[in-house]
């Protein structure tokens, strides 16, 4: 990094929540800078508790906090951070949520149901978020739940570059639903040699509970990359497998999930679904007793520091990928 852009990112505060202190310091790392220095605790009856340590009056700070394992708690106390930096009169208060917590909650499928996902997009208006930068959202349309600016990234180029280099042949790049076909269409067009497209067309008779009516494409004899954006129980994901193996696709299956949630039984089921590898990225942390044979991650890590680099210089982000 040359003496004028360290100079320019020396101005830059960036701070990291306790959802993913590894990622903000990988991110940190390919900046170049410290992660500003922040208390944060948890009184015995449960409540969050934020202190910056440094002066940030008038300054753009940026917030990294993914929405992991126990999100209310993430998220809550991603708010008492920006909350804690308004007071102390940041200039501008930006927000990266790698995964966006709520985002499955984007709409409403039945009768009283809550939007949630546009509840957090009001609850971080109202705090005084300036702009978002995110990864891989469940829906496009959340971006719309804000009035200001959302930069959304895609693991697109990691999964695109990972299986490039490996040259699968007869590969077919399944979507679990019609919601996913976009993101596997680009991907099986950028992967090339003659991969093609097909996904499943399933129903949800209850929440982490779905079922495949039918698969669209054909994939007999051929290798599979199932492609989605999150993996939660991993119910949806199994079933579909099995789906596809009645269909007469090749033993060789791959997975590929931005965002691994990994609750309840995910990991047993993963582990003993039959994937020759489960790749997936670091915006969730996965603990190493949850990690299993054939599961790889991937970094956001480079990707994110740059969209936080660009933004600050205002320079273009979607050309990243």
């Amino acid at each position: 990094m040359n003496n004028k852009l360290t100079k320019q990112f020396s101005k830059m505060l960036l701070f990291a929540g306790s959802s993913h202190p590894e990622l903000g310091q990988a991110i940190a790392k390919y900046i170049g800078i410290k992660l500003g220095d922040i208390k944060l605790s948890t009184f015995s009856c449960g409540e969050t508790y934020a202190k910056v340590n440094e002066s940030i009056r008038g300054q753009e700070v940026y917030i990294i906090q993914t929405a992991g394992s126990n999100i209310n708690d993430d998220l809550m106390e991603l708010f008492i951070m920006m909350d804690g930096m308004k007071r102390a009169s940041a200039a501008k208060i930006n927000v990266v949520i790698p995964h966006f917590g709520y985002a499955r909650q984007d709409k409403k499928s039945e009768p009283r149901e809550p939007i949630s996902a546009r509840l957090i997009a009001d609850l971080l208006t109202a705090v005084g978020v300036d702009r978002v930068i995110t990864v891989d959202l469940h829906a496009d349309q959340i971006q719309g739940f804000f009035n200001s600016p959302v930069d959304h990234l895609t693991a697109l180029p990691l999964f695109a570059d990972y299986f490039k280099k490996k040259k699968l042949k007869d590969l077919v790049v399944v979507a679990p639903d019609a919601g996913r076909v976009r993101f596997a269409k680009r991907l099986a067009s950028i992967i090339g040699n003659n991969t093609t497209l097909a996904f499943m067309h399933k129903s949800r008779p209850r929440h982490n509970v779905a079922e495949v009516v039918n698969i669209v494409g054909e994939v007999k004899d051929k290798t599979v990359l199932l492609v989605d954006d999150m993996v939660d129980t991993a119910g949806s994901i199994t079933a579909g497998l099995a789906n596809l193996k009645k269909h007469g696709c090749k033993d060789e299956i791959y997975l590929a999930t931005t965002h691994p949630v990994f609750s309840g039984p995910a990991i047993e089921r993963l582990a003993k679904a039959g994937f020759n590898e489960v790749i997936v990225t670091d915006t969730i942390p996965i603990p190493k007793e949850s990690q299993f044979k054939g599961l790889k991650t991937l970094s956001m890590a480079p990707m994110i520091a740059e969209a936080i680099k660009r933004d600050f210089l205002n320079d273009s982000i979607s050309s990243l990928w």
